[in-house]
């Protein structure tokens, strides 16, 4: 063990990496319940659960790296691309996990939460009106039907570890359980529309892209003040800001 490295801080939750350990400390201690609990029921590759002491949690480091960041450019393979995608349709197809994840709010709520980002956005002079329309235009798209699968619900591009072509985990699962299978999609393609038809195809069937877009914009939406409130940039190259100029 050589150093101490922060890995993500803010007031709800912080991640350390001490060697080849994670350390999770949590001040809600039911999304560790949920993260280990998912973990546990995910036919996908996930960290070793090394110890538990609330309000922390000790996992073991991953092999590999990450595909890359939002912001950032790709370091993966095509091939690696479709491997994730694989594994994503893996985890789409289990049994259901016992409740709601962030996925799978209902269109109700998550037309309200919308309507009122959007006015604070707006409102607050934290994006310009004409940019939050469209994109709140686009983001209407994902109201509609669909069929609860098992998601991750927080499915960062950052959040999948591969070697090569090969997925070795995936970490971070306190938002996971019942959810629409396309918010996870576009959760992990946000920022890198260039590889979407790579984890389509590693997906293994056909998807509505136009909800994709329409997650992209909602997802980004929904958390460009959240970011700037706890220390993130979502105006930083390529990130939320800039996914959002993007469909205008």
């Amino acid at each position: 063990m050589d150093e101490v490295k922060v890995v993500v801080a803010h007031s709800e939750r912080t991640t350390l990496r001490v060697g080849d350990v994670f350390l999770k400390v949590d001040a809600d201690q039911a999304r560790i319940d949920v993260e280990v609990e998912a973990m546990a029921l995910a036919p996908v590759p996930t960290p070793e659960v090394l110890w538990r002491k609330p309000p922390v949690l000790a996992i073991a480091a991953l092999p590999g790296t990450t595909l890359g960041r939002l912001g950032g450019a790709s370091t993966g393979s095509p091939t690696a691309w479709a491997a994730a995608g694989a594994a994503i349709r893996k985890l789409h197809d289990a049994p259901l996990p016992p409740r709601p994840g962030r996925a799978g709010r209902s269109i109700i709520a998550l037309v309200a939460e919308l309507d009122d980002e959007c006015e604070r956005l707006v409102t607050n002079g934290v994006l310009p009106a004409d940019l939050v329309t469209c994109n709140r235009e686009v983001a209407e798209a994902a109201f509609r039907p669909w069929t609860p699968v098992f998601t991750h619900g927080d499915l960062q591009i950052d959040h999948v570890f591969v070697d090569g072509d090969e997925v070795t985990g995936i970490i971070d699962w306190s938002e996971a359980g019942q959810g629409d299978a396309l918010f996870d999609l576009a959760t992990f393609t946000l920022g890198h529309e260039e590889h979407l038809d790579d984890v389509i195809a590693g997906y293994g069937t056909d998807v509505d892209r136009d909800v994709i877009r329409a997650w992209w914009s909602l997802r980004s939406l929904l958390i460009v003040r959240w970011l700037g409130e706890h220390g993130f940039d979502p105006f930083a190259p390529g990130c939320e800001v800039d996914v959002l100029r993007s469909r205008m």
